[in-house]
C-alpha cells in the first residue's frame, strides 16, 4: 500500500523542503549536528515543569560520558525508590545529544512519573562502532549499580530510545539478558534501527525517503560502521541475535513513511514469536523523526503519552 502522509506531517515536510537546507550528507558531521540542534525549538513542544534536571557523569571503561537525570514533581515510589528509564537519543549515531532530546526526556519523566536518565554516548565518526553500544551498556550497568544512591528501584529499570537510540536500547536489552547488565523491566523501541543489511522493502520505497532519506541513512552507516563485517554483529544489528527469547517486555513504535518501518515491524513480530510481551504501535501517516515534533504533530504527543502509560503499567 502506498504511504499517504497525514495532513500535518505533509505540511511539515513541505516546510522542510521549502527551507532548502543542505542535506546532512552534503556537510560535515560537525555542521550536521548544528543543523539538527537548531531545528529543535521550531518543532519541540513546551516542556513540563520538573522537580529537577541535573547533569551526571557516568564512568565507563573508555572514559567518562555526560548524562542528565530528570526528576518529575510527581514521582511513583515503592519504599522510597522510583522506576527509571535510561534513554538513548536518536541521530544516526552521528548527530544528536542531551539537548536535542531534552524536551522528550522531560515529558517522559513528567507523564511517566519516573526518573529519566539521558545518556550522551560517544558519536561517530570520531568514535566508530562499537563505541556507542559499549557506552550504552556501561551506562545502564552504572545506573543499576548506583540505583539506590540515585533514588532508583533497581528492579524497575527500563531502556529506551528513538531511531539509533532505539537500536542502542535493543542492544542493551540483549546484553543484559546475556548477563552483561541488570535484569531490565522493559524496552521502548521508537522506530528502531535493527538490521544494517537494509534489505527490507521500506529501504527502497520512494515515499519512505522523507527527512531520514535513503541516502542519509547510508551516510550515517558509513560513519558508524567500520565495514561490512560489522553488519552481522548483534551489537550493530540486534535483529542478527541468535534468539530474542528471554528479553524484557517491549513497546515498539513504527511510522509509515520511514525507511526503518519494515525492520521495526519485523523485530516486533520476532519478539512476539519468541514469547516476549510486545505493545506494537504503528503511525501510518507519519515520517521518521516525528516523535520529537510535538509542537507541530499532535500524534507525537499521543505516542509519548502512550509510552508513559505503558511504562506505568510495567510490573
Amino acid at each position: 500500500m502506498p504511504v499517504v502522509l497525514d495532513p500535518d506531517a505533509a505540511a511539515v515536510f513541505a516546510a522542510f523542503q521549502a527551507a532548502n537546507r543542505p542535506a546532512y550528507e552534503s556537510v560535515s558531521p560537525t555542521v550536521a549536528r548544528e543543523f539538527y540542534l537548531a531545528g529543535r525549538p521550531v518543532s519541540n513542544p513546551e516542556p513540563p515543569e520538573l522537580e529537577s534536571a541535573k547533569p551526571l557523569s557516568i564512568p565507563t571503561p573508555d572514559g567518562t560520558i555526560p548524562a542528565r537525570i530528570y526528576t518529575p514533581k510527581q514521582l511513583r515510589k515503592t519504599d522510597g525508590l522510583a522506576p527509571c528509564l535510561v534513554f538513548f537519543h536518536g541521530g544516526g549515531w552521528v548527530i544528536g545529544d542531551l539537548d536535542s532530546h531534552d524536551v522528550v526526556c522531560r515529558k517522559l519523566a513528567h507523564e511517566g512519573e519516573l526518573i529519566v536518565i539521558s545518556v550522551d554516548y560517544r558519536l561517530a565518526p570520531e568514535h566508530k562502532f562499537p563505541a556507542a553500544a559499549n557506552d550504552a551498556i556501561a551506562a545502564t550497568k552504572w545506573v543499576a549499580a548506583n540505583a539506590k544512591t540515585l533514588g532508583i528501584d533497581a528492579a524497575q529499570i527500563s531502556v529506551g530510545g528513538d531511531s539509533a537510540g532505539g537500536n542502542l536500547a535493543a542492544v542493551v536489552a540483549l546484553a543484559a539478558r546475556d548477563g552483561d547488565g541488570p535484569k531490565l523491566a522493559g524496552q521502548v523501541l521508537i522506530y528502531p534501527a535493527t538490521d544494517f543489511a537494509m534489505t527490507h522493502p521500506s529501504h527502497r520505497e520512494p515515499e519512505t525517503s522523507i527527512l531520514l532519506t535513503h541516502s542519509v541513512i547510508k551516510w550515517f552507516c558509513n560513519h558508524y560502521l567500520n565495514g561490512t563485517a560489522d553488519i552481522d554483529n548483534w551489537k550493530a544489528s540486534p535483529a542478527r541475535a541468535k534468539t530474542l527469547a528471554g528479553l524484557p517486555p517491549a513497546y515498539v513504535m513504527t511510522a509509515g513513511a520511514d525507511p526503518l518501518r519494515d525492520e521495526g515491524d519485523e523485530y516486533a513480530a520476532r519478539l512476539k514469536q519468541a514469547g516476549v510481551g510486545v505493545a506494537y504501535r504503528h503511525f501510518p501517516g507519519q515520517f521518521h523523526g516525528f516523535f520529537t515534533m510535538g509542537k507541530l504533530l499532535p500524534q507525537a504527543n499521543t505516542a509519548l503519552s502512550e509510552i508513559a502509560s505503558w511504562l506505568k503499567a510495567l510490573k
